[in-house]
């Protein structure tokens, strides 16, 4: 069984396949109908509208509806679009076990505990037809997939096989209306539109289900008896072929498989099983340790099969579909039925080669595993699961009449074989822990050990004499006849490796994730999917092209990935050749795919730096797109995605990036709104072109800050005409602000008088000497002058005279960047043409003046003006002096060097700022919250964590948050005057190493911190200080989820410690409620020191609550229940002092043992402690849990926060808790 998705939840009892999208239907026995995404593992809605357990669910075939059925006696109809019940058909008096759709006519057939089978028309939402005859429960009713059957089974043994072709006739259209109304007692005896066909006897118990097989005239039943039935039918009759035995409990479901010979059957024996139709046979058992199966579903086109159990459910294949292929050149080998073929990939011709041995029975997943072909001998290595892992070699005739004239093989054990040279394959025996070195007469040569004894179960081909070893979490390079490791990768689990042509670069493919590296594991890239990835191929530029179950992808030798195209069902490539894809299917067959790789190469080309094949791409191709754009931003290249963007907004943020303020400015033109102007001036401030400043303040009408700006630009007369317009507009602070500017103190008395501010107004006027104004505004006062202190060495403040008063601040000379040269070229040639083409127009402004004369010409016979006429205005003004200087050849070469070095040069542009390493970090897309929370990816991180844990309320893990961030960055001082400069600090940084490029952020919390944390926290509880305990260990809940460890060793230790924190939390919360407790709380307070002795603390901790406990019930004559404790408490061996005590108070109990008052304790009963109502949870109650700590608590706590950290929703579902990348798989 090969486990694509699993879930738990509460018993399922019903499940769906939807035909076309990758969705399951799970109906379980609390109500509740879930719709799951079985393909990403998610749960995509809920449907909760059954009171009481819903047993039976089905897809509509082509709308978007689905039916449910359960014990409240409803069928309801949903449309999962609306996400809502459509209607609801009332008419079973009992249970409802199955319903399902019809495959063309608007029918739903329902099999009830009411013994009837009823047919309703879910169009006029009416019921159709009663099916009567079972006098038990109606266990199952199905329709067949073609024919007008339906079949059911019942507890009264039989399964019986009815008509209904008559009622498809009373329903077709052409029908007189008359005709189509129900008989009177239609809902008590039965219509005759559907009457039984057969009634099949045989079972010696109830039959729980029976199935129609899609295409054959046969019949499949489970029943009580623990036996599985076949029947076959004809027109006349039904009868008993055969019976499988080996279920040992009730058989609940049966069907047979929808592409394969199968019948597949599940029990309460809590097994599923594979039976072989020809042989009628058991083939294959999976069992679970404590779950008993009660309902199955088949996917009705592809190999997916369903099964629910008591907690939850599984979709799993029987057998793997990926065919066993090599690729030599222009040559694919595979492996397809029983032969092996080659396809030509230049003629596309299929030849089968050799027939190689059948493979093992159908379902038991023993087909061909892998295939290495050796061109040297035409020799090739086919591996399998059969007899746990073996191989077979086979040497290729060099021409072979027949393909069905199969050399023999020679076989072996091993669970993988691969070639290794010329005449050499190596075979991992993992039973002897060895790998052996066998020549192609399969004889050994050499023997030697894997690295990583023990742990190594897979090799893989590395080259010559080398060989890749899997382990669960590393992949590592061994050189077999030096028997020395070249290199290790931590990686996840590792199922494919695909090298390109040359052998430089590996991709290692595990089932989400994939890890590029060059042929020493160094500069390693991972990609992750949510989606399986199942193949992988390079093209002949280094990119790989690789497939998940629903897309082409590929990644750049950088790690950036992206889509190509999207798949309809799942392909392995074999070979990537230009823009086509050859794959074969799962079926076995060659196809081509066309594909657009437009795209990567792209991508390629700017990693590469080929900027020119950049360019003309833009100019040549259709790409466009926000993708495209932001991954431009992204890497660096603003400047490149403004040659092919149209929008005038995305052109304005890209010119604002890259500091281009003349496009930028363009687009502000065009787009004309506040924000953008203000952006502009933002942008032109920063660069210092404080005209565009200018311009962009008058835009946005901020008098303000234009009145500032020219202030620090020296531009006074401006400066007045702001003074002028602020005294227009009426605004007193602004008028006051540009007299301040001026130094204009008369305007700034003016302005304090015509405001009212007479004492202020008299100051000022004093004491700058206006005598004048000064005695008006005394006399306005009349006499009521302020105190003040004249300060006879007083002077007018004026603002410092600007250094500058050029243009624009001066820039930095710089070359053009590489695209701007590209760009101006393109202009230049554009130009040129025009002007060769005579398209070119002068302006009319240049015609205009500038010294070349008037227009009236002298054009008599002379011969021009050369003469005393022309020149006689000359003797007065001189004209320009136009002599010949004497300069040295030096000085003229070195000018001209210098003009032509400086040719290129221009204003400076600010240089595009390269990629902070938080974003690098961002951009492995690791599912850790604490690496995102360190990046300062706060948003990511609560993401993460919702995902995972439930979390909802944050507010707790905030100081922890900026703690993280704070703590992967460090600030290095500067010049004076200069801002610090802020670092990033790297996890895997190595002093000894040239580069660093960024890989992880360096974290704060640790293992080790977590285990000296607990170490403190045992001593406060040890010290009675429950308080500062309970602290102490809620702090350590709010660390882990932001704790990153590297083993799987250290995760299970992880996974010991918040088990130890949840037990200490609540031990700790019942302690510090029952001492909140009041005197007359006394039942109370002794239930809280019983529940305290129930959490696993230390010895030293539980004796201490078993003390304390036994102290608090002596007290109140609970001396029954004191006894319990007393012999718990002996248990632990106490000192002999406390032994004494304890055996004397046992003593006192026994002689009465009774007690005063009943409390809500039962010791012999196990339960748990709800640390939100603190009551016990008997074992067999209803509960829910906090996905975080695994705490458990009263159903009515239920989306309430839980009080072990106060940041997880309890009853939330979350996948749990994800602390390194060896958990990612």
């Amino acid at each position: 069984m090969l486990t694509k998705f699993e879930t738990k939840s509460n018993r399922v009892k019903g499940l769906s396949f939807h035909p076309k999208r990758p969705w399951i239907l799970a109906a379980l026995h609390s109500g509740v109908v879930q719709l799951w995404d079985y393909r990403m593992g998610t749960l995509i809605d809920r449907f909760d509208e059954h009171d009481g357990p819903v047993r039976g669910v089905h897809f509509h075939k082509s709308q978007p509806l689905f039916v449910s059925g359960g014990d409240d006696y409803k069928i309801k109809v949903w449309n999962y679009k609306l996400r809502r019940c459509l209607f609801t058909l009332l008419g079973h008096l009992d249970y409802i076990r199955t319903v399902e759709f019809h495959s063309e006519s608007p029918w739903i057939v329902s099999a009830s505990d009411d013994q009837t089978i009823r047919i309703w028309n879910w169009q006029s939402r009416t019921c159709i037809a009663v099916l009567t005859g079972h006098n038990h429960y109606v266990m199952c009713a199905r329709f067949h997939i073609k024919e007008d059957l339906v079949v059911s089974g019942s507890l009264d043994q039989t399964v019986r096989v009815w008509d209904i072709s008559g009622l498809k006739k009373s329903s077709s259209p052409g029908m007189p209306d008359m005709l189509k109304a129900p008989q009177l007692n239609t809902d008590l005896f039965g219509g005759g539109d559907a009457v039984v066909k057969y009634v099949l006897e045989g079972h010696d118990r109830g039959v729980n289900w029976a199935s129609f097989h899609p295409s054959l005239p046969l019949i499949v039943s489970g029943a009580d008896d623990r036996q599985v039935k076949l029947w076959r039918y004809n027109e006349s009759k039904a009868w008993e072929v055969d019976t499988l035995r080996g279920h040992t409990n009730n058989v609940s479901c049966v069907l047979f498989h929808a592409r394969q010979d199968l019948i597949v059957s599940n029990s309460e024996d809590k097994s599923v099983r594979v039976w072989d139709m020809s042989k009628r046979a058991g083939v294959q058992t999976f069992r679970r340790e404590h779950d008993r199966f009660w309902i199955m579903a088949g996917h009705p086109e592809i190999n997916l099969l369903a099964a629910g159990h008591d907690g939850g459910m599984i979709v799993f294949k029987l057998e793997r579909e990926r065919p066993a292929y090599s690729t030599h050149q222009g040559t694919l080998y595979y492996v397809k039925d029983r032969y092996l073929r080659t396809y030509d990939f230049a003629t596309q011709r299929d030849n089968p080669l050799i027939s190689v041995r059948r493979t093992g029975s159908a379902g038991a997943n023993q087909g061909p595993k892998t295939l290495s072909y050796n061109p040297a001998e035409n020799a090739l290595l086919i591996t399998s699961d059969i007899d746990g892992g073996s191989y077979e070699l086979y040497i290729v005739p060099k021409e072979t009449a027949r393909g069905d004239t199969a050399p023999e093989a020679k076989r072996g054990l091993g669970t993988s074989a691969v070639f290794i040279a010329r005449n050499r394959f190596a075979v991992l025996d993992r039973a002897s822990n060895t790998i052996q070195i066998r020549n192609l007469q399969n004889e050994i040569t050499k023997k030697c050990a894997p690295p990583n004894a023990g742990a190594t179960d897979a090799v893989f081909y590395a080259g010559t004499g080398m060989l890749l070893c899997r382990s669960e979490d590393k992949v590592t390079l061994f050189d077999v006849q030096q028997r020395t490791v070249l290199a290790e990768l931590a990686t996840p689990y590792v199922k494919y490796v695909v090298w390109n042509a040359d052998m430089s670069q590996v991709a290692l493919l595990s089932k989400h994730a994939i890890i590029i590296a060059d042929k020493k594991l160094q500069n390693a890239q991972t990609v992750h999917e949510t989606i399986r990835v199942k193949s992988a191929a390079w093209d002949d530029n280094g990119v790989l092209v690789y497939t998940t179950l629903n897309h082409v992808k590929y990644c750049l030798p950088n790690g950036d990935s992206g889509i190509i195209r999207t798949l309809e069902v799942p392909v392995y490539i074999t070979r990537v050749a230009n823009e086509v894809l050859h794959v074969l299917d799962r079926d076995g067959k060659n196809r081509q795919m066309q594909v657009d790789t437009t795209e990567y190469m792209f991508k390629l080309a700017l990693l590469q730096r080929k900027y020119d094949l950049v360019i003309s791409m833009i100019k040549g191709s259709a790409l466009c797109g926000q993708a495209i754009i932001s991954y431009l931003q992204q890497k660096g290249y603003p400047e490149v995605a403004l040659h092919f963007v149209k929008d005038e907004r995305t052109r304005f943020n890209l010119a604002v990036q890259c500091g281009n303020i003349e496009v930028a400015l363009q687009s502000a033109q065009a787009l004309d709104d506040k924000d953008t102007w203000y952006r502009l001036g933002i942008e032109a401030l920063r660069q210092g072109n404080h005209h565009i400043v200018e311009f962009s303040y008058q835009k946005t009408k901020s008098f303000d800050r234009l009145s500032f700006l020219y202030l620090i630009t020296g531009n006074l007369e401006k400066l007045r005409k702001m003074l002028k317009l602020s005294e227009i507009r009426g605004d007193v602070v602004g008028r006051f602000h540009n007299a301040l500017y001026l130094g204009d103190v008369k305007e700034q008395v003016r302005v304090l008088e015509e405001s009212g501010q007479l004492p202020l107004a008299y100051v000022a006027a004093s004491q700058h000497g206006l005598t004048e104004a000064a005695t008006r505004i005394a006399a306005a006062l009349e006499g009521a002058l302020p105190e003040h202190a004249l300060v006879g060495a007083g002077q007018l403040l004026l603002p410092p005279a600007p250094i500058l008063k050029e243009d624009n601040w001066p820039l930095l000379t710089v070359s053009k960047g590489f695209f701007e040269v590209l760009a101006a070229k393109g202009r230049s040639e554009d130009a040129s043409k025009a002007e060769a083409s005579g398209t070119g127009q002068l302006e009319e402004g240049a015609m205009d003046g500038a010294g070349w004369g008037d227009d009236n010409l002298d054009l008599g016979g002379d011969g021009g003006g050369g003469g005393e006429e022309g020149g006689g205005d000359g003797e007065e003004e001189g004209g320009w002096d136009m002599e010949d200087l004497e300069i040295s050849p030096e000085v003229m070469a070195e000018a001209a060097s210098a003009a032509a070095g400086g040719g290129a040069a221009g204003p400076f542009a600010a240089p595009a700022p390269g990629k902070p390493a938080s974003q690098t970090w961002l951009d492995k897309r690791s599912q850790l919250a604490a690496e995102h929370a360190a990046a300062g990816a706060f948003q990511s991180a609560m993401s993460l964590l919702h995902r995972q844990l439930g979390a909802t309320d944050f507010e707790p893990l905030r100081p922890y948050f900026t703690d993280l961030a704070a703590a992967s960055h460090c600030s290095l001082p500067g010049m004076p005057g200069a801002p610090s400069f802020v670092c990033h600090l790297d996890r895997a940084f190595n002093g000894d190493a040239a580069t660093n490029p960024p890989t992880a952020p360096a974290l704060l919390y640790t293992l080790k911190q977590l285990e000296e944390s607990l170490k403190a926290a045992y001593k406060l509880v040890t010290e009675g200080k429950f308080t500062d305990a309970l602290k102490a260990f809620t702090r350590m809940l709010h660390v882990i989820p932001l704790t990153v460890v590297d083993t799987r060793k250290e995760v299970d230790e992880i996974k010991e410690l918040l088990v130890v924190c949840r037990e200490y939390h609540i031990a700790l919360r019942c302690e510090l409620r029952r001492k909140e407790l009041g005197a007359g709380d006394v039942a109370a307070a002794m239930e809280l020191a019983a529940f305290f002795t129930h959490c696993n603390l230390q010895p030293v901790h539980l004796a201490l609550s078993l003390r304390s406990a036994m102290t608090v019930f002596f007290k109140h004559n609970n001396k029954a229940t004191c006894s319990s404790f007393c012999r718990r408490l002996l248990e632990l061996n106490p000192g002999p002092k406390i032994a004494e005590q304890v055996r004397g108070v046992l003593a006192t109990c026994e002689k009465s043992p009774t007690d005063a008052l009943k409390i809500n304790y039962d010791p012999r009963n196990p339960f748990d402690i709800c640390s939100s109502t603190f009551t016990p949870i008997f074992k067999g109650s209803k509960y829910v849990e906090d996905a975080y700590t695994g705490a458990r608590f009263q159903p009515e706590c239920a989306g309430t926060l839980s009080p072990l950290g106060d940041f997880v929703k309890i009853g939330a579902d979350a996948s749990g808790l994800l602390v390194s990348a060896t958990q990612v798989r």
